[in-house]
């Protein structure tokens, strides 16, 4: 069988379709590809950034900022020495890159400058940490990306 021009083009053509296919195929099917959007929210939250600007320069202007360590019990974040415990209100946000189904959120409650996350509930790994507190009627913002 002899091959002309047109029906070169044509298998070129179809060898080029096929090579695409394949990879958006690939792309939809395969687990390894799926990725997930920070926020479900992404809107609404573009829209509220300017007050987390405006928090975390409030956050700069203390003393002393949120340090955090890791301990045999969990994660220890340390909130300022100079601040009355009792008026620190507010939430821990942990989020992880790679999988969403262990991000989670608890509110703070405070005995000392201190709030324990247990180890349990903490994979190796990297978190994204953000803490939204507020101290009387100021609030505050930090934010972490921490190797646990």
């Amino acid at each position: 069988m002899k091959l002309n021009w047109g029906t070169g083009i044509v298998l070129a053509f179809i060898g080029f379709i096929s090579f695409i296919m394949f990879f958006i195929i690939r792309m939809n099917t395969d687990n390894k590809y799926d990725h997930d959007l920070v926020t479900e929210n992404y809107y609404k939250a573009e829209l509220e950034y300017q007050n987390d600007i405006d928090k975390e320069k409030n956050s700069k202007n203390l003393e002393s900022d949120i340090t955090w360590k890791r301990s045999a019990n969990g994660l220890v974040l340390s909130f300022p020495k100079d601040l009355q415990v009792a008026d620190i209100e507010g939430k821990v946000f942990l989020y992880r890159p790679s999988n969403k189904q262990v991000d989670f959120e608890s509110s703070i409650s405070l005995s000392d400058h201190n709030l324990l996350i247990p180890d349990n509930r903490l994979l190796d790994g990297r978190w994204n940490i953000k803490v939204d507190w507020k101290y009387k009627g100021e609030s505050y913002l930090y934010k972490k990306e921490i190797v646990y």
